[in-house]
């Protein structure tokens, strides 16, 4: 793949979460000399993360990376996760990276895809019929983060106070966030931050018993065309977990890199 775009795909991972974390209450950004933190100090592991700053050529390289950010995140008491992506590892010991982060509390989590598209494709079957709403309030906000703890099987109330942050939602130049419903109920959500000039898809998810109909689809082209008709953002990125991928190919995206997420509880857990 093109090294512009898989350096571009980690840029764009980093700069959402640096968004999530300094839209936090308690969040901090922090570039340290072996690891970038991007945290929002939360209950809530997805939104506490450290990055490696650039590829690794040796696997010393790599754990000192996780030694800084396991540093911070202990200080700290929260979960974290650490985001490697495998095109910045060394063929010599890319294949041994979960063994070398087990020391510091790491063990393997999501695998995701980073993808990119200029223009999405017309939809290849029809879309179901939604009602969509911004998640401008409270109500909206916590229908965003019930989705996303169904998806990812976390209990709500972790969920649910992380993610009441006006900024990662209501627009106005900052994050586009849309829940559908189907049947009154909520179905599916997405959010679009605006990164770098780029729009970067977060926080998708849909609820099981409304799977496989397209919802998950509807809501992320409904967030970025609102993003599109606001702020003027054309190119789009993501990263995209197994189960979203055939969804993403479906929309024009294309693959780019992968990024390993490596997870660690907090300190005493």
């Amino acid at each position: 793949m093109p090294i512009d775009e898989i350096l571009e795909s980690n840029t764009q991972l980093l700069g959402a979460w640096r968004f999530f974390a300094r839209h936090s209450p308690n969040g901090e950004v922090l570039d340290l000399p072996e690891v970038h933190i991007a945290s929002a100090n939360g209950v809530w592991q997805m939104l506490n993360i450290a990055m490696p700053r650039g590829p690794h050529e040796t696997a010393e390289e790599l754990q000192r990376s996780a030694a800084a950010a396991a540093r911070y995140f202990e200080s700290r008491g929260c979960a974290w996760m650490f985001a490697v992506c495998e095109d910045w590892l060394a063929p010599g010991f890319r294949s041994r990276a979960a063994e070398l982060l087990a020391p510091y509390g790491l063990n393997p989590g999501l695998d995701t895809t980073g993808m990119v598209t200029d223009r999405l494709v017309e939809p290849v079957r029809p879309l179901p019929a939604l009602e969509f709403r911004q998640a401008v309030d409270s109500q909206g906000r916590n229908d965003v983060a019930d989705i996303n703890a169904h998806s990812y099987d976390t209990p709500r109330d972790l969920v649910r106070e992380p993610l009441d942050v006006p900024a990662y939602f209501s627009g106005d130049n900052q994050g586009v966030g849309y829940v559908s419903y189907r049947d009154g109920k909520p179905a599916s959500c997405a959010t679009v931050l605006p990164v770098d000039g780029i729009a970067y898809v977060a926080l998708v998810a849909t609820m099981s018993e409304h799977r496989k109909l397209g919802c998950a689809e509807a809501v992320i082209r409904k967030a970025l065309a609102e993003t599109h008709r606001t702020q003027g953002l054309q190119r789009t990125t993501l990263h995209a977990t197994p189960a979203g991928y055939p969804v993403y190919l479906r929309m024009g995206y294309r693959a780019v890199t992968r990024i390993h997420f490596y997870m660690a509880a907090a300190k005493g857990h």
